[in-house]
């Protein structure tokens, strides 16, 4: 695997298996190298297909997802570095298959857990094929000032404060990816920093090795001196030892095998990671400490006694004259994301949509300050929802009775009328529930159902104004408006609307007043006297009792009842009572399996 520099300045990478906040992370960190393409190419989500939103500094960018590893691989040709975020369980094919894409070079596996016999395939793919897999159970790694990967080295304050973003003169290679954050802090307090940095992962099976990295970092001009951290278990540190024996290495490597502290336990201790488990003497640290120094590394006393190695050894090669000063740059500021510039009190924004009526932030979702189990337990019915959305307040129990009532009475008037009659057509046409409701509800206004609000309006506006029935049905006449409210195709004065008599009933014997009814039915009484259909019907006993509810329970002022009846909240009760009607429809011609409708040739006049 020896070559040398594995990524650039102008590297790019496909994601897969899409996690917003590391590809962000990697788009920070290029904005702040001041790279002049992002680094991720495009993103791979099983199934998915489109554009994902992301940041390039203050640029908001579109990068494309693919639904497959080979079309993201034939759309972007240059990307070589694939980064796998996919689960243990996936990770493996996963990454098989972005080796086997001539253009992918180097595949991340970030995932713990792949199954070791999987590990195996890959890497004999890659060593085979002169690839290179980093991980699984990786953080990744980074090249600094060009190129990291995923969520290698934290955050953007810790990778500014470890100053990667521009190159050092340190290639750093661990097993650990919280140590490499550790050590990239410790190596830029003492040196000029990382030049390149990899976490091979903590599995029993890396797919490279602490010495594929070390030898490759020989191989690279810029980096002048290796630091390497180990642990015990396994035996991938002798591989490095071996390299240095024969000569392979000849620049300074300071090392360290982590887990000295496993002797200290009368039985074995596994140290977090699957391959930190000593089988044996040789596996220890100790043992691998002393190979190491023997072989010629740098080998300090301590971990606590690493930083001091690593400083020595850097400062030698500077009097040497083998490290040049390297000019110090002052990285652009990342912009804060506004959530969380919001939430740090740095910024204010403003609110894009106002909700007063109800709020599902909390432990359960509450409708005007009413918690949804309050609802349940006190037994509120629709009527109580209804108040609590619709008028933001608990109306008196008659008043939301009422309301249920009128919901009832209104929800279905047989399949003959407008709206029915379109929803039975739109059902039978094939179409979906959604559509077949909508279809019905789109024919709801003055001339079906909509008549409640103008009954209402021009009820109230008459009787606040003390208008006698014949000065107000005579006054309509000259504008040339029919009365809301008044008339009905069928109904008459022997023959009234059940419904009608009904809401009458309950209003006088629950209701505190019924002024605005009993305008109505005065009203009727002047006009039954010219037609004897111009009978009272339920738009007019809806929108005449409504205005006694809003009047009578003295929970409304008289500007709210005004909005209420301008907003056309009255007209809002016949679209949720018909609903219920048009979706029994709905479900009636789809149960009986109704043919597409045709109408009738004989019930057409064809004329010219």
């Amino acid at each position: 695997m020896a070559t040398g520099q594995l990524f650039s300045r102008t590297t790019q990478a496909l994601f897969y298996n899409y996690k917003q906040l590391p590809v962000q992370r990697m788009l920070d960190f290029d904005f702040l190298c001041g790279r002049e393409t992002p680094s991720v190419a495009g993103i791979i989500n099983p199934g998915s297909e489109g554009f994902q939103k992301l940041f390039f500094g203050q640029e908001e960018i579109a990068i494309p997802v693919h639904a497959a590893i080979e079309a993201a691989c034939a759309a972007h040709p240059t990307a070589d570095v694939f980064i796998n975020f996919a689960s243990f369980r996936s990770a493996a094919a996963s990454s098989m298959a972005a080796l086997k894409q001539p253009t992918i070079k180097v595949v991340a596996i970030i995932a713990e857990g792949v199954p070791e016999s999987d590990t195996k395939q890959l890497i004999a793919y890659a060593r085979a094929n002169n690839k290179v897999v980093i991980g699984p159970a990786t953080v990744g790694g980074i090249q600094a000032g060009a190129f990291k990967i995923g969520d290698t080295a934290g955050t953007i304050d810790n990778i500014i404060q470890c100053k990667l973003y521009r190159p050092g003169s340190v290639g750093f290679v661990s097993k650990s990816g919280g140590m490499s954050n550790e050590m990239y802090n410790t190596v830029a307090r003492v040196t000029d920093g990382i030049y390149e940095g990899i976490a091979i992962g903590g599995d029993v099976f890396p797919g490279s090795t602490l010495s594929d990295h070390i030898l490759r970092f020989n191989n690279i001009p810029q980096i002048k001196m290796m630091v390497v951290l180990g642990e015990l278990g396994g035996r991938d540190e002798y591989s490095l030892v071996e390299a240095l024996k024969q000569g392979k290495v000849n620049k300074p490597v300071v090392a360290w095998v982590s887990g000295t502290c496993a002797r200290l336990f009368k039985s074995e201790v596994q140290f977090g990671h699957a391959g930190a488990k000593s089988g044996g003497e040789m596996e220890s640290a100790q043992a691998k400490n002393q190979a190491l120094m023997d072989a010629g590394a740098i080998v300090p006393t301590s971990f606590e006694a690493l930083e001091s190695a690593i400083k020595e050894t850097f400062e030698k090669l500077v009097e040497e004259g083998k490290v040049s000063p390297i000019k110090e740059v002052t990285p652009p500021q990342i912009p804060e994301d506004l959530s969380s510039a919001i939430k740090s009190g740095k910024v204010r924004a403003p609110t894009h949509i106002i909700s007063t009526i109800s709020d599902d932030r909390g432990e359960e979702p509450c409708y005007a300050g009413v918690p949804m189990s309050s609802i349940i337990e006190q037994g509120l019915g629709v009527g109580d929802v209804i108040s609590l959305l619709w008028f933001k307040r608990s109306l008196p129990r008659y008043c939301t009775k009422f309301i249920e009532i009128c919901i009832m009475l209104c929800a279905d008037h047989g399949p003959c009328v407008s709206g029915a009659h379109n929803t039975i057509v739109t059902a039978r046409a094939g179409k979906d529930l959604v559509s077949s409701l909508v279809s019905g509800l789109l024919t709801i206004g003055p001339r079906f159902g909509g008549a409640i609000d103008d009954a209402a309006r021009y009820f109230k506006d008459a009787c606040d104004r003390n208008l006698t029935p014949y000065e107000f049905v005579e006054g309509m006449k000259k504008k040339g408006i029919r009365v809301p409210g008044i008339g009905h195709r069928i109904k008459s004065r022997d023959n009234r609307d059940k419904r009608v008599e009904l809401l009458q009933k309950f209003a006088r014997s629950n209701f505190p007043s019924v002024k605005y009814m009993e305008y109505a039915v005065t009203v009727e009484s002047y006009t039954l006297s010219k037609a004897n259909n111009l009978v009272l019907n339920v738009d007019g006993a809806i929108g005449s009792l409504f205005l006694d509810l809003l009047a009578g329970s003295g929970m409304f002022t008289k500007q709210e009842i005004d909005e209420i009846v301008q907003i056309g909240y009255l007209n809002g009760l016949f679209v949720l009572a018909r609903s219920i009607g048009l979706i029994g429809h709905t479900f009636d011609q789809k149960r009986l399996k109704q043919p597409l409708y045709r109408h009738p040739w004989e019930d057409v006049l064809y004329t010219k």
